[in-house]
């Protein structure tokens, strides 16, 4: 599969790593529908569809971010070209499904009964098959500060409550399973700083999410306006944080040959796991950019 490229190679696109003690390095380019990962070494492409999703990922992040530098590193040590799409989550979910895009990333768990949103009457597992896991981090309800909340402990509690999500993410069973029946008033957004805004603004009372990504998005958003950035400090975690969820590929199942890939993923991630490179991505992405591990 050919992609028109433009010259543009910079340090911020290159992809380093070690598998079965050899040394590997991997340079992205720009290309007219993402980034392109590939060298004379690799004979297959994949395409993958993720978002913008700091301090993770992110297409303009240092790096691209750890989970993008993982991703490259263990699909090119299986032989494959990369390339790699930034979306809006919602748009990146349906390219997965319905067979456009090979990967969908960085996904969480899937419950077997979580519905479609893009075949509606059928089980996402139906268009999706998950890889084994890899860190993620913790997902909880956020409010403002100092106001009084219901949670307790117990979703069951905010019955009827304003709640923001954003449209197209897993979030955890429960919540899922009760915002599916109603149970909650939600309000979509279509990524996570939209969110924090619409519970700033005071539209929503809750919103649910993984506070580093939160958190990172109101930080860097319009830094040059220090009367946004200091909103951080309006905001608080609501305890106890709901779970934490592990990081999952998704990979379609309209995609020819997508059992090899599913099985070559797993392989990939066993290694890295167990040589403990997995880890050292992740701690020389950290490093050399500077923002805070996300996997603690």
């Amino acid at each position: 599969m050919l992609f028109c490229t433009s010259l543009f190679a910079s340090p911020h696109l290159l992809v380093e790593y070690q598998y079965q003690n050899n040394n590997y390095e991997v340079q992205g380019i720009r290309t007219d529908r993402g980034y392109l990962f590939a060298d004379d070494s690799t004979d297959k492409t994949v395409i993958i569809s993720t978002l913008n999703w700091q301090p993770y990922i992110g297409e303009n992040l240092c790096k691209q971010g750890w989970v993008q530098q993982l991703t490259v590193a263990l699909l090119h040590s299986q032989g494959y070209a990369v390339h790699s799409q930034f979306r809006p989550w919602a748009r990146a979910v349906q390219e997965a499904e319905s067979g456009d895009s090979d990967i969908l990333y960085p996904e969480y768990f899937i419950e077997q009964r979580a519905p479609s949103d893009i075949y509606p009457g059928t089980a996402r597992l139906k268009h999706l098959a998950l890889s084994d896991p890899f860190p993620g981090g913790s997902i909880a309800l956020i409010k403002r500060k100092g106001e009084a909340d219901k949670f307790n402990g117990e979703l069951k509690n905010l019955k009827g409550e304003h709640i923001g999500v954003v449209r197209g993410y897993q979030n955890t069973p429960e919540f899922d399973e009760l915002m599916d029946q109603g149970y909650f008033k939600t309000m979509q957004a279509t990524h996570d700083l939209q969110l924090a805004r619409m519970l700033l603004a005071g539209r929503v009372e809750l919103i649910i999410g993984d506070p580093k990504v939160i958190f990172y998005n109101i930080s860097q958003a319009n830094s040059s306006s220090p009367e946004f950035t200091s909103d951080v400090s309006k905001l608080e975690v609501v305890e106890p944080a709901l779970q934490y969820n592990h990081l999952y590929y998704a990979i379609s199942r309209k995609r020819e040959n997508w059992q090899q890939l599913l099985s070559d993923i797993n392989t990939a991630l066993a290694h890295f796991t167990e040589n403990n490179e997995l880890q050292n991505i992740v701690d020389k992405t950290v490093r050399y950019c500077g923002y805070g591990n996300t996997t603690d």
